[in-house]
């Protein structure tokens, strides 16, 4: 049964920082973070392979940034310089080597932003 389990998040300020953490109970190809906002559909926020190749929205570039460790199966997000639109629930997410393979969800975290 893999289990990938969120920590981090909760309130953070208009030009804060905040990080969050995604555990996995096995190894992955590729991990990231994908959010989901009232009322709008769930975008990719960043992505990074196993062997480190990262990928970001457009959005976050600049001011987010992913990171992994592969001994512990865990990838991480920085989140600094914070804006009121990044509030949302954020989603770990984690995608296989075989092709076709099962991706993973985690259960999701809630991250506020106050202006």
């Amino acid at each position: 049964q893999v289990q990938l389990v969120e920590t981090g998040g909760g309130l953070g300020q208009a030009g804060g920082s905040l990080r969050l953490s995604c555990a996995a109970s096995g190894s992955f190809f590729k991990m990231g973070w994908y959010r989901q906002a009232p009322g709008k559909q769930r975008e990719l926020v960043a992505s990074i392979t196993r062997g480190g190749t990262t990928n970001y929205a457009d959005s976050v570039s600049g001011r987010f940034t992913i990171s992994r460790d592969n001994a512990k199966n865990t990838v991480y997000l920085q989140m600094n310089s914070l804006k009121p639109e990044d509030t949302a629930v954020y989603y770990c997410n984690a995608k296989p080597f075989s092709i076709g393979g099962p991706e993973y969800w985690g259960q999701g975290t809630q991250v506020t932003v106050s202006s």
